[in-house]
């Protein structure tokens, strides 16, 4: 996390529009605050899918209580939430992830940590554990970006952190032009959980992204098989219903 002091030498960007942040101190500028869409703003129907979290927009989706790709598929999960929803968070998570802005993790882990601790109870939250990247992607890359959310949520809630109670052990391809059906069988026996560190824990996932559930069912799979008590998920975004 960068000082107050690093800031006078290398001002902090701002997640939303990349510019120097005013006033100085913030973690966003103030005229950028309310330009993230949060998935609360974007409910039409005030309702949310019992599974994923994701904002209902068709009375078929709010009948049912379940997004089209919930219905779609069973997940392993046993529910999750984002904060804000993907379609105004792109350029800022390409950005977060691909051109060295790690700092926005600041800003980002905050809200996080305030939407967990307002929607899900104290004991569905045992262990926060970051989607981990492939070894070779995370050292290009210099982080994973879920690691520096999942750190800063601890940091703010007190929540411990299971870093490395995750691994992914097998590369995958790149996810974003392929099926639901490819993300999974991309991500079959992909990840592997520690038992000494998830066993008989409810495990509390974060990511950057939630799309089609593929990857947080396969991490899922992973923890519960190594004898997680039960698995849930944050994101910092997520999709529209489909």
């Amino acid at each position: 996390m960068l000082t107050a002091s690093a800031d006078l030498v290398f001002p902090r960007r701002c997640p939303v529009c990349d510019r120097p942040v005013r006033p100085f101190g913030a973690l966003i500028c103030d005229e950028c605050s309310n330009k993230p869409v949060r998935t609360e703003d974007a409910a039409k129907y005030g309702v949310f899918c019992r599974k994923c979290g994701r904002p209902l927009k068709t009375p078929e989706s709010v009948a049912d209580g379940r997004c089209g790709s919930c219905r779609d598929q069973g997940h392993l999960f046993m529910r999750g939430t984002a904060v804000f929803m993907y379609a105004g968070m792109k350029d800022s998570l390409y950005r977060f992830k691909y051109e060295g802005r790690a700092e926005y993790a600041d800003y980002y882990a905050g809200e996080m940590a305030l939407k967990l601790t307002g929607y899900f109870r104290p004991d569905e939250a045992q262990l926060i554990v970051p989607v981990p990247l492939d070894k070779n992607r995370q050292k290009s890359r210099g982080y994973n970006q879920a690691g520096l959310l999942a750190g800063g949520i601890c940091k703010r809630t007190g929540l411990p952190l299971g870093e490395h109670a995750l691994e992914r052990v097998r590369r995958t391809l790149p996810m974003k032009s392929v099926t639901a059906a490819e993300r999974r069988d991309n991500l079959k026996n992909a990840f592997i959980a520690h038992s000494n560190d998830v066993k008989f824990k409810m495990i509390m996932l974060v990511d950057d992204i939630y799309t089609t559930g593929a990857t947080m069912d396969a991490c899922a799979m992973a923890c519960l098989s190594a004898g997680a008590a039960g698995v849930s998920f944050i994101t910092l975004a997520i999709g529209e219903d489909a």
